[in-house]
Formats: structure tokens, sequence, C-alpha cells
């Protein structure tokens, strides 16, 4: 039996969007009532803990109000041909919900919270609250497992040799102007087949292989998934 193919998938905010999600460059959307450098900074957490774990508690219960939509299921279906490894900079849980197996965090997971003290503790969170007082087994205050501007990213190592063993990679929802993410298509191998799935005008990042599909994820992947399945390689 030949092994299977492997298929890297790299999502941004504009698959989630789709479910209802906000993105931080909606207009009305929950970002737009905060100030980025107020709420998801490390310098916000030490200056007003209490408005930080308010606006992740909005976004938490934002989430957990929505469901997967097309795009995360026909990504599932992926995985009745290929090895398929999802790489999100997402934060929310869609792709699992959806059931999606593999799947990295790179800006972390709003349903998760970590010890202030010792990063290593993480814990799921019930329900869309986490509260000033509420603390990790050593008795720090348990923050938000997300990963601020001007953090370094911890899964993006792995995330690059991952990237590396694509036989197949594909870009949804993300316009590529998020570094270091953005950077993991030039760690692909240069007879890798790249497809980008986005509504938007997206600036080529010198890439020669790449095939643009300007539709958005609801449409474009399901459409793109039913391609590769049929398709003998």
């Amino acid at each position: 039996m030949s092994k299977l193919r492997k298929i890297v998938v790299f999502t941004g905010a504009g698959i989630s969007a789709e479910s209802g999600i906000s993105t931080f460059r909606d207009s009305g959307g929950l970002w737009e009532k905060y100030d980025i450098r107020d709420v998801a900074t490390p310098e916000a957490w030490q200056r007003n803990p209490n408005l930080v774990l308010e606006f992740y508690n909005q976004r938490r219960k934002q989430v957990l109000e929505v469901l997967p939509n097309a795009a995360h299921s026909a990504l599932v279906e992926l995985e009745k041909k290929f090895q398929v490894q999802i790489i999100t900079q997402n934060v929310d849980d869609l792709h699992e919900r959806a059931g999606s197996k593999n799947v990295v965090h790179l800006h972390g997971e709003i349903r998760k919270s970590r010890s202030t003290r010792n990063p290593e503790l993480v814990y799921n969170i019930k329900g869309w609250e986490l509260k000033a007082g509420d603390k990790c087994a050593e008795g720090s205050q348990l923050r938000p497992h997300i990963v601020w501007f001007g953090e370094m990213v911890p899964e993006m190592d792995i995330a690059t040799d991952i990237s590396a063993e694509a036989d197949i990679f594909l870009i949804i929802g993300t316009s590529l102007n998020v570094y270091p993410a953005a950077g993991l298509v030039h760690s692909t191998r240069k007879d890798c087949p790249i497809y980008l799935v986005d509504p938007n005008e997206v600036n080529n990042p010198g890439i020669s292989n790449l095939v643009f599909i300007k539709e958005t994820a609801g449409l474009g992947v399901p459409a793109l998934v039913e391609k590769l399945l049929a398709a003998e390689f």
C-alpha cells in the first residue's frame, strides 16, 4: 500500500469569519470596541488584567455560540484520502469541532487558560468565563492561553517542519501579511503545489506554483477538496 500523501492546510481568520467570528479588521465587530494595545499585549495584561479577561471572555462566548462551516467540514473529508495536518492562526476550536484530528494553533487557544508563572500549566476552560482569582495548581493567576502581540510564537518551529513535509499546501482565509506565520509558505518544497483560497486580492509573495482561487472559504474549499479527492496522484 502506497504512503498517504500529506496535505498541510494553513488557515487564517477568513475561514472562521464565515461562521460569524469577528476579525480585528471587521467594522462593527468585537475588536473595533477595543484598542489592541489595551487587550492583546503583555503590557495590557500588566496594566489592566480585568479588561483583558473581559475582552477574551466576550471572544470566548462568541466562539461558543457559532458552529463550524462548510470549509471546516470539507477539510475533514480530505482525511479519507490524505494525511492532513492543519496549521491555524485562529484561536477558536472550529477545526476540532468539525472533526479535524491534527491541528496546530500558532496563536493559542481561546478555550484554554494557562498559568502566568508556569506556561507548561494549561487548562481547559469550562464555559466562557475566566475570572480574576482563578488560579493554577501552583497558585498563580490564570491568563488566556493566547499568543499576544509582542510574544514569541512557541509552535512556529513545529509548524515550519510540518510545512516542509507537505506534498500539497493549502492556504485558506489569510492575506499572508501576518508574520512570522505567513513565512510558512516559503518552507515548502519547491515542487509543492500551493492553493490559496481567499475572496480578496492577495499579493503573491514570490511563489511560482501558486493557484489562486478567488472565492470565500465556504465556496472555494469544498470545491477544491472535491477536486483533490477525485485526482489521481
